[in-house]
Parts: C-alpha cells; structure tokens; sequence
C-alpha cells in the first residue's frame, strides 16, 4: 500500500528546499551552452554572445539578445554553466567573417581552398543564407554510423570549413579567460568544456566534455573533436592521457541520444565490434551521466517502446541533423530507459554495465543564453528568437532545429558538497544528479532497508539518511527483503504544482528479457484515485485564449515510502523517479498568442514539465 505525505502551500516548500541537505546542497545549472565560438551559432547570426557574456547571462546579468537585440535576463540566476563550444572549427567561421583566414606560410593548393571557404563563409551570412550554408555541410544520410564513417573519413577533408589551428587555439584560450573572469567559488561556478560533434551519416552521437581545470591549466590542450578522430573510444583514451598530463578530473556526457539511430546505446561500438568488458569499462568511467532533455526534444523513452506509459509521448523531436529528410526511426539505442535495460543485459552476458549512468537536462542554446523558462524562451538559434520568425523554414518532413520544434528545456541538478568546478564534477561522478525540463523541482530520492517512515512527518528528508543509498548509488540485496525507497519532491513555487510522483522500474528477468512497469506513489488529492486502484488525469486549467493557468489542482510537495510490490530478490532492477507538474502553456502557445493571428505551430498548446532523478540499481546476491 502507497503512503504518502502532502504538505500544500509555497511557504512550507520556501522552508523545505534549504533543509534538504545536511551537507549536500542542490545546484542549478547548464553544461550545454553554445556562443558565438560555435559555426553553426556564428552562421545563424550569433554575432555579438560570447563566452563572456554567456557567463554572464547565467549569472543572472542583463545582456543583449544576439538577434532582436533586446535586453534580456534571467530571473532566477543559475549556480554553474559551463560553455561547450563545438571543438571542431572552434572560433573559425567567426573568424573567417570578421577578420579573414591566415594564410601565411603554405602552399597555393590550401591557401586558394582557404579564400574560397572564406568567400562562401561571408557570402551566406551577409545574404541571409547562413542557416542553409550551414545544412549545406551536414553529412548525406546513412542507416547506421558505422557505415557512413569509412566515407566520411575518406571526405572530411573536403569540408569547406577549414582547420585552423592558430584560430581555435586563439577561441580557446579566450573561453578559458572568460571562464577565469566570471568564476566565484561558492557563488558561481564558470566551467571549462566543449562539444565532441560526432554525426556520421546523420546519427547524433555528440558528447559535451567538462572539466575542473583552470582557466589557464586548460591552455596546454585544444580540445579534441570529431575532426581529431571519429570513434569515441579515442576521445576517451585522450581523456586519460590528458587527465594524466594536467591532474584534472574530466567527464563526456551524451546528448541528444533521441536522434542517434540507435547508435549511442547500441550493442556494437563504431568499429563495428561487440561491445566487451574492456569497452564497457571504460565507457563507464568516462561518461558517468547522459542528457535527458534539452531543446531538441526528450530522450527518456517514446511511446513506441514504452506503449503502456501513457506519459512517454512528451517534447518528440523525429529530425536527424543530416543533408536531406529521412523518416525518424525510434530504437532502443536513442532512449535512456531501453538503454539502461540494455545496459543489465549486457551485464548479464560480460560482467560489466556499459550504460549505468545517472541522468541531467541542459539547453544546447546557441544563443549563448541558458534559459530553459516556457515565459523566457530565446530560441535555439539567434534567427528564430523571435514568433513572427518561426512562421517559415520549417515542416514536419524536413530537417527543422528551428522555431517550435524546439522544446524551451532542460536544467542539471547536482547535489553537491560545494559549489565549485571541483564540487560539481565529483557530485557528477558519483551520479548523485538529477534533471528537469526547465522548472526548479525540488527533488531526493533514497533507497534502504529499515528507514523509518516517521521521515515522512517532516517536510525534509534529511534527518539522519547516512545509511541511505541515495540517487545515483546501488543498493545490495539483504536476504529476499524489499528495499524500501524514500522520494520527496517539491514544486518551484514560478512553475506548476506537482500532479504526482512516479517510480519507474526496469528489470531483466531469469529469460535475460527487459522489462519496464511505472507505478504512481504519490499524488495531488486522494479523490484521484479510482476504485480499480488508477489515477486519473490531474486537471487542465490552461487557458487557450489567455495562456493562464491555476495552480489550485497541484500539491506543493509530494513525499512517498514505497516498497516495490512486484519484488523479486534475484532480478536484478534499476529504479528512478519522475515527477509531473499539472498542466501549463507551451512557448508555442504564448508565441501563438503574441502573433494574434490563426497559426499552427505543429507543436502541443500545453505540456507536463518534469523532472526525473538518476536511479538507484538493486544488486541481487
């Protein structure tokens, strides 16, 4: 039987939130960030947001809006970005534009193919045609990425965007200063990174890459990008090696896993071979958390692969980054949950998890703005921030990073002892993560044998949880009893209220099969629950013809001890939490209204922000 505690009122959540942690805090934060560092941000008219300013906004500082060159700002400051500009051609096509190539000292064959990329570069831009010179580069379609990364190898030589390394290395040390100049320990934490962009044939296997080193510890590297080489087993050998060389702590986080083909969870890695222990290992030790949900779209799960979740169906985004249209083809690799289940299988067969990762949210804005607010959404790109703008360039049978194809998502949340570069990576780690769609849910979940329920009298869960496993961490089996699981979360008092907390459980049975279940436990008002043991829908207060909504059918914190009644000790199970908010207007609805006139966005009027929690896996004996 589900027990559950609901406290209503923004006050008891204001007192909440600060008594979570005993000596872990819960920090807000972006790892996705583009400037005008980044050639696709540059060739969309991100002329004037750089690292500096992208700190800054973040920071909760006024800057201008690189497209309708409004003040902007955002409400609620974050604790941490971190800027992750791609590292291929890092600063180049600014640079090109503004300044020119250096071509200096080499011979006439590249200096003429470097003044043609120069021409073309300034040409698109200065007609209004960056976006399309932009998709004009991007990689043929292919079915899977191993097919398509003998070819490209052979032709990424033939890119027009060329490889500078004087240029990247000048764009380089510029973020790294920046970072210096707008990092406050304990107040701020201005992080070093950058993005592997890694797309053969259309399948999305980026990685954002952070790091703890200073700003000028950083100087000795340029970041490796796909340019450097295009299997990620590399990247991870140079993390190693860099580690090695620098003393600092770095991590590779994926994204955008939605839009891989199936490639970024598979079962074989890019050199086409079964994935082993070694592989595993190593991946493991590298890419400890993975991005859920950002601006083009969610990766958690689809409806095709979870039909029986009726929530699985939120922010779809079915556009590969690729030369042309092709039909989108949800697999098992793209999402997060078939993923993990593929990661106990995969243990099963050679000792050791691949895909054992806690999860965040971020943007990938390339803005430079890290804002993630329905009522505060700056476009992905500086040339769709405004509505009148998303009325043209895109369709649901064409390449679209545009307009309301987007999803105004996603945050990190990371429990950390402090906030520092130091802090943030080592609660990363250890998995201790959470991530939203863009609202500050407040969110614990724990798991134990013995807690005692008394825990749920108090608006905090942090009354002596020492012997607690909390979300990211395993717990082992203790005899055949059920682990008890521990879940609070608490409304952001700008956002919706909460309509429920679930618990999403995955699990391989004695056949090796996955599978998957989502049980409520615990919700907004006890009239929900219908005799035959379901909840109904919370209600839909949201105004079509005004965009307003009432908060009045939410809870403001929702606290559960549960047990999973379906326990069996020698399965082994991963579980996580995802909270639901009542129902609010999409950005697509607020432009929709802004523009006065009969539009089809193509896009939902309303959503269910969320969050969801790392999981904790049950270890059997």
């Amino acid at each position: 039987m589900v027990k559950k505690k609901i406290i209503s009122g923004v006050v008891a959540l204001l007192i909440a939130l600060p008594a979570l942690a005993s000596e872990k805090q819960v920090y807000w934060g972006d790892t996705h960030l583009h400037t005008n560092r980044s050639f696709d941000a540059f060739t969309n008219r991100n002329f004037s947001v750089g690292p500096d300013e992208a700190y800054r906004f973040a920071r909760g500082l006024p800057v201008e809006h690189p497209g309708h060159k409004a003040r902007v700002q955002l409400e609620t400051p974050l604790d941490f970005l971190v800027v992750s500009d791609h590292a291929e051609f890092l600063g180049a096509v600014r640079h090109a534009y503004n300044e020119g190539l250096p071509t200096n000292d080499m011979g006439w064959v590249r200096k003429i193919k470097l003044l043609y990329s120069q021409y073309l570069i300034r040409d698109a831009i200065k007609t209004g045609n960056g976006r399309e010179f932009f998709y004009s580069q991007l990689p043929a379609p292919y079915d899977t990425p191993q097919e398509a990364v003998s070819e490209w190898e052979k032709n990424i030589g033939t890119s027009v965007f060329p490889k500078t390394p004087v240029i990247e290395d000048k764009a380089w040390s510029d973020i790294a200063d920046a970072a210096e100049a707008n990092n406050m320990p304990g107040e701020f934490s201005a992080i070093l990174g950058w993005e592997y962009s890694l797309i053969p044939g259309g399948a999305n296997l980026h990685r954002v890459v952070m790091t703890d080193l200073d700003g000028e510890s950083v100087k000795v590297f340029q970041p490796f990008g796909s340019d450097d080489s295009m299997y990620p087993e590399d990247l991870w050998a140079w993390l190693d090696e860099t580690s090695r060389q620098t003393g600092g702590n770095f991590i590779a986080i994926p994204h955008n896993s939605n839009i891989s083909k199936g490639a970024m969870f598979d079962t074989i890695t890019m050199r086409n071979e079964p994935i082993g222990p070694e592989y595993a290992e190593i991946r493991r030790r590298w890419e400890p958390i993975v991005e859920i949900t950002q601006y083009k779209g969610d990766s958690e799960t689809h409806p095709s692969l979870s039909p029986e979740d009726p929530f699985a169906d939120f922010e779809d985004y079915p556009f590969y980054i690729q030369k042309g249209w092709t039909e989108y083809k949800p697999e098992k690799g793209d999402f997060i949950r078939s993923a993990l289940l593929r990661g106990m299988q995969l243990e099963q067969e050679i000792g050791i998890n691949p895909y054992q990762f806690g999860v965040i949210g971020s943007t990938d804005a390339h803005t430079g703005l890290a804002a993630a607010e329905e009522n505060n959404f700056h476009g992905k790109f500086a040339t769709d921030s405004m509505p009148s703008a998303k009325l043209e360039g895109w369709s649901d049978n064409a390449n679209s990073s545009f307009g309301w194809a987007m999803g105004a998502q996603g945050l990190a949340a990371v429990w950390a002892e402090e906030n520092t570069r130091e802090g943030i990576l080592a609660a990363m780690k250890r998995r201790e993560t959470y991530a939203t769609t863009g609202p500050r849910i407040g969110l614990r979940f724990y798991a134990g044998y013995d807690l005692d329920s008394a825990l749920l009298a108090s608006s905090s869960l942090s009354t002596d949880l020492s012997d607690a496993v909390p979300m990211g961490g395993e717990i082992a089996a203790e005899g055949t009893s059920a682990p008890t699981f521990l879940v609070q979360a608490m409304a952001d008092p700008k956002s919706g209220t909460l309509d429920r907390i679930q618990i999403v459980k995955g699990w391989v049975n004695e056949e090796g099969e996955a599978r998957e279940q989502v049980f409520d436990v615990a919700w907004s008002s006890d009239d929900r629950l219908r005799p035959d043991g379901t909840l109904g829908a919370v209600a839909n207060t949201v105004d079509l013809e005004t965009g307003s909504w009432s908060n009045a059918h939410g809870a403001a914190t929702l606290m559960a001890q549960w047990q999973d009644p379906r326990f069996d000790p020698t399965e082994s199970a991963f579980y996580y939490v995802r909270v639901l908010e009542v129902p609010t207007p999409r950005h697509s609805l607020l432009d929709k209204l802004a523009l006065g006139d009969d539009v089809e966005t193509r896009r939902p009027d309303v959503i269910q922000e969320r969050a969801y929690s790392s999981p904790i896996w049950y270890r059997p004996n």
